[in-house]
């Protein structure tokens, strides 16, 4: 071959492995583009992943000593569900007497409930703060008000199947306290009104001690 002839296919050559060159610079940029693309998507996965485990792992730290709080509520609930033979474990208070309403048959059933728990409970039981309270007590609403609260709240600290130290503290305080200061509202309210006055009379007149 003539040597300018030889020259032109050398620069042909050159020049086709120039584009083939350039070609493979391109692909090779797009490849370089597209993994960089990807590293950065998977930066992005890995950091949100790394969030959702540090979230996981504040819940988790949440949940320690769950198990310790639902035990705790299951024995509560044992304690106040119904048994297997239908009856509360635990006594419930019943509705509020409301006297201020009540006439007729409904205010003696209430009054009768009362008198139950007097001569049962508060008189055989509580010496002299239950032996100063008059005879005339079911006339008196204070008294009827009064011994409703007072024997609600003694069922339910005394009608239990067992006895916690929350009942005990609240045993103590209803003896030492609440009992002595409703005691003495009672004692009060019926020893100077004139069902009083009418009893002290009549025992003048018979020579009787009221």
């Amino acid at each position: 071959m003539a040597e300018p002839e030889a020259l032109a296919a050398a620069l042909l050559q050159l020049s086709a492995h120039a584009e083939k060159l350039s070609a493979l610079d391109q692909r090779e940029a797009g490849h370089a583009a597209e993994t960089r693309d990807r590293i950065t998507a998977l930066t992005s996965m890995a950091t949100a992943m790394q969030s959702t485990l540090a979230d996981q792992a504040e819940i988790l730290t949440g949940l320690t000593g769950l198990n310790v709080q639902v035990a705790e509520l299951a024995a509560r609930v044992d304690e106040i569900a119904p048994g297997d033979d239908g009856e509360l474990a635990v006594y419930q208070p019943s509705a509020s007497l409301r006297f201020w309403k009540l006439d007729g048959q409904a205010r003696q059933d209430a009054i009768t409930r009362l008198r139950a728990w007097v001569e049962q409970i508060y008189r055989p039981g509580y010496g002299h703060l239950s032996a100063a309270l008059g005879d005339c007590w079911e006339q008196h609403p204070l008294c009827l008000y009064t011994l409703d609260w007072l024997s609600e709240l003694w069922s339910v600290l005394y009608l239990q199947p067992r006895r916690t130290t929350g009942t005990l503290a609240g045993q103590a305080e209803w003896q030492t306290r609440l009992l002595t200061a409703a005691a003495e509202q009672l004692t009060r309210e019926t020893s100077q009104c004139q069902h009083a006055a009418a009893r002290n009379g009549a025992s003048a007149k018979t020579g009787t001690r009221p």
